[in-house]
């Protein structure tokens, strides 16, 4: 079934990725969601039906190439257009340098990285409709403050990071001209699971809130199409860039 506007959202099940979903509901987006654990996805699909928003779903691992694909033919197949593509699933894990492990390293650039380069690819034939028709097709890239900020102990993940800033540097002078912005989101520490090993020390009343940086998503899905804003960054309250 076609939509007048359609989205795909990436990492979706908790955390910023739900709350993205949320306002691209609200904003009146038909959706696909996608996330690894089948059970929170089904939860979080449920929350997002419940509130009048039209959702299809896949438990799906993005570091997989034809998984990937996957979740871009469903989309094509219920959706037919693709106007907002979010690419937020990420994995940190941390360790000191001398023990790295290398099934970590992949892990960690699969995921954050290379995933995101497969779904621009798969997805460049509907967003570049999109954009001809409206001229305001959005990617969202969620990297870091570790992606503007080299980080120890977090020196993989920090360097996907980076990765993912680049990469969207590299897509809006590319893409720009033709109607498809993109924009990276750089937050610090956020108040959701992957951020529990750090609770102790920051405390999660501190944290950047999921919701706050959804509101972002819902200012770049307003903006005007001429506007193009590569990063936005989120840090915590005093904190110093």
């Amino acid at each position: 079934m076609a939509a007048e506007k359609a989205a795909i959202v990436t990492g979706a099940s908790s955390g910023i990725g739900l709350a993205i979903a949320r306002v691209l509901g609200e904003e009146g987006y038909a959706m696909t969601v996608a996330s690894r654990r089948p059970e929170k996805l089904e939860h979080a699909v449920t929350g997002l039906r419940e509130m009048g928003h039209e959702v299809e779903s896949l438990a799906v691992n993005v570091a997989d190439e034809e998984q990937v694909k996957q979740v871009v033919e469903t989309h094509r197949e219920r959706f037919g257009r693709l106007d907002v593509l979010v690419n937020n699933a990420g994995v940190g894990i941390g360790a000191p340098v001398g023990e790295i492990q290398t099934k970590h390293i992949d892990m960690q650039l699969s995921i954050n990285l290379r995933s995101i380069v497969l779904f621009y690819r798969e997805c460049m034939p509907m967003l570049r409709e999109a954009a001809g028709q409206h001229k305001n097709a959005l990617v969202v890239n969620t990297s870091s403050i570790s992606g503007k900020h080299g980080e120890a102990w977090l020196s993989v993940y920090s360097a996907t990071k980076h990765g993912v800033v680049g990469w969207t540097e590299a897509m809006n002078k590319e893409l720009g001209a033709d109607g498809i912005k993109s924009t990276a989101l750089c937050p610090a520490f956020v108040d959701t699971p992957m951020t529990d090993f750090v609770k102790e020390h920051v405390p999660a009343a501190e944290m950047i809130r999921p919701e706050d940086i959804a509101e972002s998503v819902r200012f770049l899905l307003r903006v005007s199409p001429a506007c193009v804003v590569p990063e936005i960054m989120f840090v915590r309250p005093g904190e110093a860039i």
